[in-house]
């Protein structure tokens, strides 16, 4: 069993590791360059490449650097994120955006495929189940029906063999 004084260390150890990681990954989050890489990767570029902003490579490409542009001036002015798609979508449309809004019958966007991957889970599984169950009656043993005392199960079992050749059924 772990003494107080190992547990102690082991948690001051997390504890570290946790806050230097967390300093890590805040570094260059305030930075204009790392917030217009960020912002240009939520927004989509409107020339009709179906790029992301920072990531259209169209050649000669007439909006991309327009709409760079536009989002380091509203960097620049000191807008917040929110304030920034929201002119870009008053200005483009709710199209600029790369992730649809979790909001309204956007929504739906993030509910749906999961809806449906469910359903067809489901579908499948019932389907597998109706499956294993078709067949109705199960196949009785000969030995079984020739014990029968039922003179039809008798008569259909000898017919059964004259029509298959199969004496040692």
């Amino acid at each position: 069993m772990a003494t107080p004084l190992r547990l102690t260390f082991w948690t001051k150890a997390v504890e570290v590791a946790a806050l230097a990681a967390a300093i890590c990954f805040s570094l260059g989050a305030s930075s204009p360059t790392s917030r217009i890489n960020t912002l240009s990767h939520s927004l989509m570029c409107q020339c009709g490449c179906a790029q992301l902003l920072g990531e259209c490579d169209h050649v000669g490409c007439p909006d991309r650097d327009k709409e760079l542009s536009l989002l380091t001036t509203d960097i620049a002015a000191g807008m917040t994120d929110q304030q920034i798609f929201d002119s870009f979508v008053a200005k483009y449309g709710a199209t600029v955006l790369a992730a649809p809004t979790t909001k309204g019958f956007d929504l739906v966007a993030w509910i749906a495929p999961f809806a449906v991957f469910a359903a067809a889970l489901l579908l499948t599984i019932l389907l597998i189940r109706r499956w294993g169950g078709l067949g109705g009656k199960k196949a009785v043993p000969a030995t079984l029906v020739a014990e029968s005392s039922d003179p039809e199960d008798r008569e259909r079992l000898q017919r059964i063999r004259r029509e298959t050749g199969d004496g040692g059924l």
